[in-house]
């Protein structure tokens, strides 16, 4: 079997509140009026797609959230959305390898994000066969060619593979190409899945 694994709040626990926390610390803008302000619009996917530089997107989120910070200050809130990663889905992910299975890892993510996560949890990478990231991908989830191409470049099968993620669009996404689903919406999800399977 081919398991395929989201990154954010499945490996690692991360938390956007935290980024807001620290750009309203920096920018000196209320919390509450970041959070109304923030949305995932275009320049967010454009990023994941490695579509637009880190600098072009901190300029453009910094206009949409009404915040004035240097690069160097955006850098270090995007960076605080990391809270750690989970141990007991990493134990699991060695398990499976060691049972024969494929472990891979299908992440929406972003330049900046990858100079931080890898060094920060080598234990992400060490854990997994292999990495596809979106921006390295010129596509993200849920469009239905970034998990065609993770299959393809695989070997497996839509009913070979099983698929975690936080994320509802993305987990509909996979099923609509026939790929058994697990939506993680909190942390025991995933050993309870795999508890009667290893």
């Amino acid at each position: 079997m081919l398991y395929i694994f989201d990154l954010g709040n499945v490996i690692v626990d991360i938390d956007f509140n935290r980024v807001l926390g620290v750009w309203s610390d920096l920018g000196r803008v209320p919390l509450a009026l970041l959070q109304k302000r923030f949305s995932m619009e275009e320049s967010f996917h454009q990023h994941e797609r490695g579509e637009i530089s880190d600098e072009q997107f901190a300029a453009e989120l910094g206009q949409q959230l009404g915040l004035a910070l240097s690069f160097e200050q955006f850098t270090a809130g995007w960076q605080a959305i990391f809270v750690g990663v989970r141990p007991e889905v990493i134990s699991l992910m060695n398990q499976l390898r060691q049972r024969g299975e494929r472990v891979v890892v299908l992440s929406n993510t972003n330049q900046l994000h990858c100079g931080f996560w890898p060094t920060e949890y080598p234990e992400v990478q060490q854990a997994a066969d292999k990495i596809y990231l979106s921006q390295e991908m010129g596509m993200r989830k849920p469009e239905a060619r970034i998990y065609q191409q993770v299959l393809d470049e695989e070997g497996f099968t839509p009913d070979q593979t099983i698929f975690f993620d936080d994320n509802a669009d993305n987990i509909e996404g996979a099923r609509k190409l026939g790929i058994n689903v697990v939506h993680v919406t909190d942390a025991s999800v995933i050993p309870d899945y795999l508890a009667s399977r290893l």
